[in-house]
This record gives C-alpha cells, structure tokens and sequence, in this order.
C-alpha cells in the first residue's frame, strides 16, 4: 500500500493562517529576511514549503518563537483553530526585574538646598 504524500504548504502562508503574523507579506518579509528557521536550517524563500512535524523558530515582538507544526491547515481562521495548528514549544522567559523605586535621593529641592547653607552658614560663625 503506497504511503500517503505529506501536504505541505508555503511557509508565510501557514505563519499567516496560524496569527503569528498580520498580514501574509510581513511574513513573507520575516522569511525573505533570514529571520525564520526551520529545523535549524535557515530559510530565505517564503515559498519554502513546510508541513506537520516541520519545527519552527522566529521572532516576534521582543521573543523567540519556538512552534511545531501539527497541520497545514486550510483558511485563517478564528484564534482557537489557528492554535490547533501548532505545539507552543517556546520556553518560558524569566521576568525582568521591577525598576528600582524613588527613594528620595538625587538632586536636593530648593528648600533643602536652603536648609543645608543655613546649617553651613551657622558651623561658619
């Protein structure tokens, strides 16, 4: 019995069925940027061709994506069904630290500056 072939499809389109991008060209120019890899190999061509199993890393926003492909999928659909097409393997990112808080310090008010040449002024005398 002869094996069934994979269905594949192109690579910006199947990142535009699965919400990672907005629009199909900015995934298009992602890929023709060199900025998508799949299984490790560098890809250029958004007409690379991808299908289930394929793993996935690229960027989006300020974090790296790490997906497999689960399928090809038929239309860009509705959040939920664009999220049956993957497995989310992007590792959980450590939280930046809280910006430190005011503490009062820097450059003195002007009745501080007062209060201290006032102080001065009476050690002088």
């Amino acid at each position: 019995m002869p094996e069934a072939p994979r269905q594949t499809i192109r690579i910006d389109k199947w990142l535009w069925y699965a919400r990672f991008f907005k629009t199909r060209g900015l995934a298009a120019k992602t890929v023709s940027a060199g900025h998508v890899r799949v299984n490790t190999g560098r890809v250029s061509k958004p007409a690379h061709t991808v299908g289930a199993g394929d793993t996935l890393t690229f960027p989006q926003a300020h974090r790296i994506r790490v997906v497999r492909i689960l399928a090809t999928g038929t239309r860009r659909g509705p959040a939920p069904e664009a999220q049956a097409l993957y497995e989310d393997l992007t590792p959980a990112q450590e939280k930046a630290p809280p910006a430190p808080k005011f503490d009062g310090g820097g450059r003195p008010t002007k009745k501080d500056r007062r209060t201290a040449d006032s102080i001065r002024h009476r050690d002088l005398e």
